[in-house]
């Protein structure tokens, strides 16, 4: 699964090329909750808002707070080093 179309809405000031196909995703499960993970696969999927609440059984103040814990993760250096090809 292709996770770069995403990160690069979600993650601001990316410095460097992405991992890529199983180490991105072995970077991604190592920083991310499950929530956080299952959150991203589903908006890779290009899932709306309403569809995701109802596929992750989310209700509107759960999805809000993993959806800003997501984006707060992503974008801490560290975990942007842990998803760089460098």
């Amino acid at each position: 699964m292709s996770y770069e179309i995403i990160l690069n809405e979600l993650i601001s000031n990316i410095s460097h090329p992405l991992k890529s196909g199983l180490e991105l995703e072995l970077a991604l499960k190592a920083k991310l909750t499950k929530k956080e993970l299952k959150l991203l696969k589903a908006l890779n999927n290009g899932l709306n808002k309403e569809d995701i609440q109802k596929e992750l059984n989310f209700n509107e103040q759960e999805f809000l707070r993993v959806n800003s814990n997501l984006v707060k993760k992503l974008n801490q250096e560290r975990v942007k080093q842990a998803l760089y090809n460098i």
